[in-house]
């Protein structure tokens, strides 16, 4: 009898034991449960936050200025970089151009010879030679090592605003007063086409015309910036319109590519900069500090710089990568 009772306890303290132990082990899976379900939602919120304060971080430094080169006698209406990064050219009211040291800042030479003030500036993709466009209705051809002129196109009959070179440098571009761009053979300087399309919209203040040129990365696009307010993208190859970029309030005075042709930076009477997405023609951002026009733009060769003149006698240098 006394076994039986024994059996018939430890069975019930097995059993109470057992149910004691279902119900630890259940509270225990519930309160892991819980335990994780409060790690995964902390870790989301540090996970978004972290986000949000990347994304402000990523996008606080495409208002960073650089450096501000002084020294200018008069308003300074063009800048670009050398291929290498290594030099800026920048082209001025005072009919010069000069060239600078882009790491020290130092000036390294004045080029002489316009008749005119200097709207715009541009390095072959070699940076062998530099293109300059002037009041004078031409474009000068420079030797950028020896810093001596190799030669003058005329063709324009009104200011050159603007030159670039075709991504191989076999073309040039030009835009003028005269509301046309035009293609140049750049060895033997004969005129290759005229493209026509600007509206021809005359201020007092302002000749009408085409402002400003760019070649895509690629040399399949051509970006031009006009007095009528747009910039628009041709096709380099078939000379056709594709579209035309409206935002800016005033005349569009430079356009220029991102190395990796993603963007296009456009500069303005308005004294802005204004950022677009090549590809969907959408403005990305605009670019405040200047305070008087902005003539000039220009990324630099690794895209992480973008360099503005304007008529504030300044030119500022802006941190763009971080956007992309």
């Amino acid at each position: 009898m006394i076994p039986c009772l024994f059996n018939f306890f430890r069975s019930c303290q097995y059993g109470f034991w057992q149910r004691s132990a279902n119900r630890a082990r259940r509270l225990h899976n519930v309160t892991t449960a819980r335990a994780r379900l409060r790690y995964f939602l902390a870790g989301l919120a540090i996970l978004l936050l972290a986000s949000a304060w990347d994304a402000q971080t990523r996008q606080e430094p495409i208002r960073q200025e650089l450096a501000t080169l002084t020294g200018y006698a008069d308003s300074v209406l063009s800048v670009a970089f050398s291929p290498d990064g290594k030099t800026l050219a920048s082209g001025s009211s005072d009919n010069t151009v000069k060239l600078w040291d882009a790491q020290t800042r130092r000036e390294l030479a004045t080029l002489t010879g316009h008749e005119a003030r200097v709207n715009s500036v541009a390095f072959s993709p070699d940076g062998k030679t530099l293109a300059s466009g002037s009041l004078d209705n031409t474009v000068k051809l420079w030797d950028a090592q020896t810093r001596q002129e190799l030669a003058t196109l005329k063709g324009h009959d009104d200011q050159v605003a603007s030159v670039a070179f075709s991504p191989d440098g076999k073309t040039l571009a030009s835009g003028s007063g005269d509301n046309t761009v035009k293609l140049w053979d750049a060895q033997t300087g004969q005129e290759l086409a005229t493209l026509t399309g600007h509206d021809d919209n005359v201020s007092s203040v302002a000749i009408t015309g085409v402002s400003s040129v760019a070649f895509s990365p690629d040399g399949k696009t051509l970006a031009s910036g006009s007095y009528d307010k747009t910039a628009k993208l041709w096709d380099a190859r078939t000379r056709q319109e594709l579209a035309t970029l409206k935002g800016h309030a005033a005349t569009v005075n430079s356009v220029a590519f991102s190395p990796d042709g993603k963007t296009l930076a456009s500069g303005s009477s308005d004294n802005t900069v204004k950022l677009w997405d090549a590809q969907t023609r959408r403005e990305l951002a605009t670019l405040a500090g200047h305070t008087k026009m902005v003539t000039s733009v220009a990324f630099s060769p690794d895209g992480k710089t973008l360099a503005s003149g304007s008529e504030d006698n300044t030119v500022k240098l802006w941190v763009v990568d971080a956007r992309k």
